[in-house]
């Protein structure tokens, strides 16, 4: 299991730009790192531009700043750098208190330990 520290990121609504947050906090356990790369692999054979994989809250220990407090739903974004087709992903989801849109800087799978 990977513990990844990133920045976030909200979006509310009617907001011109997203705004910064503290750092996110969550686990990749290692089912949830190989997903991960055979979503990369699946996108470069179908060449499709992202997938999404759902994420079990248990493994995730997902630790969020306080101003944005529990996340109704979040999931992987998996997609491919655009100049180079590695594989990169980040967290998104949604605010349970105001619906917000709430993601992580993305990251190369590579990155994470097997």
């Amino acid at each position: 299991m990977t513990m990844l520290t990133l920045e976030g990121w909200r979006e509310t609504p009617g907001s011109d730009a997203p705004q910064p947050l503290e750092q996110i906090r969550f686990h990749v356990s290692r089912r949830c790192h190989q997903a991960l790369q055979e979503a990369g692999e699946e996108l470069l054979r179908t060449g499709d531009p992202e997938r999404f994989i759902d994420v079990n809250p248990d493994e995730l220990a997902l630790e969020m700043p306080p101003e944005v407090g529990p996340i109704a739903d979040y999931r992987f974004r998996v997609y491919l750098g655009k100049s180079d087709d590695r594989t990169q992903f980040h967290l998104v989801g949604h605010s349970a208190r105001h619906s917000s849109l709430v993601y992580t800087n993305p990251t190369l799978v590579v990155l994470l330990l097997s």
